[in-house]
């Protein structure tokens, strides 16, 4: 229940990182805050254009405000949220400032691993901001519409500085075909598919994938825009990134996602877990 009406909880994103390691950050905060029955309070995120793309401040009470009200902010250690003793030490640290003017921040980087938990209320957030207006699509209305995240970008500039927070995101391109080949069995009642490759570098570094038809080729195109394409694709094929997971949890259609991934899943139809191969 709740503890006080006073106390506030929140999350910095992290404004060194990407949009989906900083969104990361952000549901972390909005998750323990009602988890230790606080209220949330909102950090912005770094760049003013992911604010208002993503809605997640609207209606939501901002730190600034609390702080020109007389609010101080009281840091939190880093916690394991499967460990007993220590969830226990945050609950006693926040009943310690009952009664008092205080937002909890957690040290940078706290880790929540489920973060579907939170799934319904970004959806809202999203599909509710006004951002929303502004909205362009290169899909085709008529056709079924698959997005593939392939991610490259960080991973190929560094390849060979063995470091293993890289090595564990990297996926060949044989993963993705087996992926799509694996969909595509799956989608078999489906007519008029089209699939759209986001990711970076040149076409000829994906030539495996000419064997698909109706392929579209988005490696030049922004974040935001291929943040929100595989928001609104019919079907999602994810990679073992932030940045293809986030949308996933906007996602309304079926996503296809690596088993051996950081963060969990919903156990629903929508969500389809693929082996190492790329398989069912």
């Amino acid at each position: 229940g709740s503890i006080t009406e006073e106390l506030y909880f929140t999350a910095r994103p992290n404004p060194g990182a990407g949009i989906g390691h900083q969104m990361a950050n952000w549901i972390a905060g909005y998750w323990f805050a009602k988890e230790f029955g606080l209220k949330f309070a909102h950090i912005p995120f770094s760049s003013q254009t992911w604010e208002d793309f993503l809605g997640f401040g609207q209606g939501e009470t901002a730190v600034s405000e609390l702080k020109r009200k007389g609010y101080r902010i009281v840091r939190l250690p880093l916690f394991d949220e499967f460990n007993p003793k220590e969830m226990n030490r945050i609950r006693t640290i926040i009943c310690s400032y009952s009664g008092k003017k205080v937002i909890f921040l957690t040290e940078q980087d706290q880790f929540y691993q489920a973060q579907y938990g939170v799934m319904k209320e970004i959806q809202d957030k999203f599909y509710g901001a006004s951002a929303r207006k502004e909205d362009h699509l290169i899909y085709q209305k008529e056709a079924y519409n698959i997005a593939v995240h392939v991610r490259r970008g960080d991973i190929i500039q560094k390849k060979g500085a063995n470091d293993p927070n890289l090595t564990m995101r990297y996926q060949e391109n044989e993963y993705f075909v087996n992926a799509l080949k694996t969909v595509f069995d799956y989608l078999k009642d489906r007519n008029n598919i089209h699939i759209y490759l986001f990711s970076q570098g040149k076409e000829e570094q994906f030539q495996e994938f000419r064997q698909f038809p109706n392929l579209h080729y988005c490696l030049e195109m922004g974040a935001q825009e291929s943040f929100l394409h595989m928001v609104y694709a019919d079907a999602l094929i994810t990679s073992k990134s932030s940045f293809s997971y986030k949308p996933a949890l906007l996602n309304n259609g079926i996503k296809f996602c690596p088993k051996n991934f950081w963060h969990d899943y919903p156990d629903s139809p929508q969500w389809i877990l693929l082996d190492e191969n790329g398989n069912i």
